[in-house]
């Protein structure tokens, strides 16, 4: 149950209870399609249902991993209800508000990158790049032209690095420093946060931020934020949510503040988890996992069978077989490469014909695999910023096996078959440790990135490789927001008179 006014109550999504997800949703796995403004009151659903309860004629039907693209997500009806969004960024938060039908119709973000990227997807969208310490309510309520009090949601994600468990904490309190591609302080931005919701007095308000907030010793500054909220006016609860439990192949916790205001009578409303969850291999479908060792063969013995499960893995892996050329239909080249003899991409050259052994050696052997019925085999582009061979990442990544971490902080090869640790904003320089690619010696790719963020495949990103990731590890995942905002919708929302 939420927490009333003056109780602060927080909870991990992954936790034992996990309800059933909810059936009406018509974009594909993660999004539902918004509900009318007007409709009955309908009663509070059982908090006992637990996935592994369920009866046997109504089994759990898991969907393939799927996020609606561009113009399916604005072709969404709207819902009528409209808001605003604070530290907006490339836009994360509002497409998945967008998802659950409610409009983003003014944002706020200092950072030029990230608005790039904003206005790239949103064309026509109003983007105030002004500094929000320099920004009033009645500036925003002018743009608008609504009054204070009439705005349905404000949603709003103020700048954290300074309290994330991925950086200094306490060491960059107080501090002017770099942010993106900006020097600034980040620690006071909440409390800019409260200002203009003070001055708005939306309906509702939802406010993100890392879970770093609330441990350690930045659980005072957690208080002083919570009692900054409560003090606008609102019934303010707050919850550790976790994006893998809501649709995203990314194990991703963050702090959820909702507020609904005193005036409205009603308590703050969560999303409940979803009773299963993705993986970086149902993300990436073209990720494969190796089943069979190769192993050495004269060059008159007769090339075996491979399966589409071994098409992609690198020439250094345990498996020994490296994709070499998609060809067509989605029938590819490998060359088994475990051993003394080095890897042969012949991609950009010709394909040499398929025989067992190379110039008449004993040698692994190049392979044909064709693509399983239901899966997609095509990788996406590759930038060449995501190599990591040379770096002292790359030597950790060689001495790693699946799910296991480095000794340099945030650096962790993935398990192919569990979501994807937290992506970080820092990822995208080369050099610097962050999560990476299974079973190749690089990162991921950006298609790849947004993928595993929850973000549309035909999402833009603007600038360098580098800024692209930065703007994917900053931004709430779309479709996590997408189930916030539903929660908003149905549960405070369209209960309102």
């Amino acid at each position: 149950m939420p927490a009333r006014m003056g109780q602060t109550k927080k909870k991990v999504s992954g936790g034992q209870r996990k309800p059933r997800a909810s059936k009406d949703g018509t974009l594909g796995a993660n999004d539902i399609a918004p509900a009318p403004r007007k409709h009955t009151r309908r009663a509070a659903p059982s908090r006992s249902v637990e996935p592994a309860r369920q009866s046997i004629s109504a089994p759990l039907v898991k969907p393939p991993y799927r996020v609606p693209s561009m113009a399916e997500i604005a072709s969404v009806a709207d819902s009528g209800y409209r808001a605003l969004s604070l530290f907006a960024g490339c836009g994360g938060s509002c497409l998945g508000n967008r998802m659950a039908g409610i409009r983003v119709i003014w944002a706020n973000e200092f950072i030029p990158a990230a608005r790039e990227t904003y206005a790239a997807n949103h064309p026509g969208a109003v983007i105030d790049a002004r500094d929000i310490r320099t920004i009033k309510s009645e500036d925003v309520l002018d743009a608008i032209k609504l009054n204070a009090g009439e705005l349905d949601l404000l949603d709003g994600s103020p700048p954290c690095a300074s309290f994330s468990t991925a950086g200094n904490r306490s060491e960059d309190w107080g501090k002017v420093k770099k942010y993106s591609d900006t020097q600034q302080r980040t620690d006071d931005l909440f409390h800019e946060y409260a200002r203009l919701l003070k001055g708005i007095q939306p309906k509702v308000f939802v406010a993100e931020n890392v879970s770093g907030l609330v441990k350690g010793v930045a659980k005072g500054y957690y208080l002083e934020v919570l009692r900054a909220l409560k003090a606008c006016g609102y019934r303010v609860a707050s919850r550790l949510l976790d994006a893998q439990w809501l649709g995203v192949p990314q194990a991703r916790q963050r702090l959820i503040f909702i507020g609904v205001r005193n005036d409205l009578g009603m308590d703050p409303v969560f999303p409940k988890p979803l009773p299963y969850r993705y993986s970086v291999r149902e993300a990436l479908p073209w990720i494969v996992r190796g089943k069979y060792g190769a192993n050495w063969r004269s060059a008159d013995a007769p090339s075996p069978t491979v399966s589409a499960s071994m098409a992609r893995n690198p020439a250094n892996n345990t498996q020994g077989l490296e994709l070499v050329e998609a060809m067509r239909g989605g029938t590819r080249l490998i060359h088994d490469t475990r051993g003394n003899r080095p890897a042969k991409d012949f991609t950009d050259g010709p394909c040499p014909t398929i025989t067992v052994g190379v110039d008449g050696c004993n040698s692994y052997h190049y392979q044909v695999v064709t693509p399983r019925e239901s899966g997609e085999l095509t990788a996406p582009h590759v930038e060449s910023e995501s190599d990591i061979t040379g770096y002292a990442i790359g030597k950790e990544w060689d001495r790693l096996g699946a799910g296991q971490k480095g000794k340099y902080l945030n650096f962790i090869k993935p398990r192919i078959d569990r979501p994807c640790p937290t992506v970080t904003q820092t990822g995208g320089i080369t050099g610097a440790a962050s999560v990476v690619h299974p079973t190749e010696r690089r990162k991921f790719s950006i298609a790849e990135l947004k993928r595993l963020c929850g973000f549309p495949d035909d999402f833009q990103l603007t600038g360098s490789y580098a800024q692209q990731w930065e703007r994917l590890g900053r931004a709430v995942p779309p479709v996590m927001m997408s189930h916030i905002a539903r929660a908003v919708r149905d549960g405070i929302l369209c209960k309102l008179k």
